[in-house]
């Protein structure tokens, strides 16, 4: 089984998921710069060729979560990998049946307040090209939250601290969760 993190944008620092797939002696496939980093929505720009606000752009969000439950699809089935999932993936039924069947799913739950400070100035992010980004993320965050928590075998409380300690914190939730799961 591989990781798979979910929670809304930008929720942890890349780096975390090179640090944990280290630490398990997972891989991490795709990513930023088509090195280190499994995140779904880059891979799907690596095979299409065009950014996700284009794909938003050219095809709506509904053609956009398509492409994302079929990189879902394909990468949950590589075993040992760390993937680190973009904060829509969790409104598709068969993404969250996906992930958890074929995965440890670990819910980082980050204040809304900082995930705003994170994306003010991302202007990658087509969901929060509005007015009040903030209140959209607060929106998400309600619609999502409960999403994200059916689909988690692991809660975390995010952002907070240094990349370092939330691996830490990653680590021991593994593997109490492990050691809890293979019990007779």
């Amino acid at each position: 089984l591989g990781m798979i993190r979910a929670g809304l944008p930008l929720i942890t620092a890349p780096t975390q998921e090179e640090f944990v797939a280290q630490m398990l002696n997972y891989e991490l496939i795709g990513g930023v710069d088509s090195h280190k980093g499994c995140y779904p929505g880059q891979a799907i720009v690596a095979r299409t060729g065009v950014s996700i606000p284009t794909i938003f752009e050219l095809e709506g969000e509904a053609g956009f979560r398509r492409r994302e439950t079929q990189m879902i699809d394909e990468l949950t089935r590589e075993p040992d990998l760390v993937l680190a999932t973009g904060g829509g993936v969790v409104t598709t039924p068969l993404n969250r049946e996906l992930m958890r069947e074929r995965g440890i799913v670990i819910y980082l739950d980050v204040p809304t307040q900082v995930l705003f400070e994170r994306t003010r100035h991302d202007r990658n992010r087509p969901l929060l090209q509005v007015e009040n980004p903030r209140q959209r993320i607060e929106e998400l965050h309600r619609a999502r939250d409960p999403l994200y928590r059916e689909t988690a075998h692991i809660i975390l409380e995010g952002g907070r601290g240094n990349p370092g300690n939330m691996v830490r914190q990653i680590e021991e939730a593994l593997a109490r969760y492990k050691a809890d799961t293979c019990r007779p």
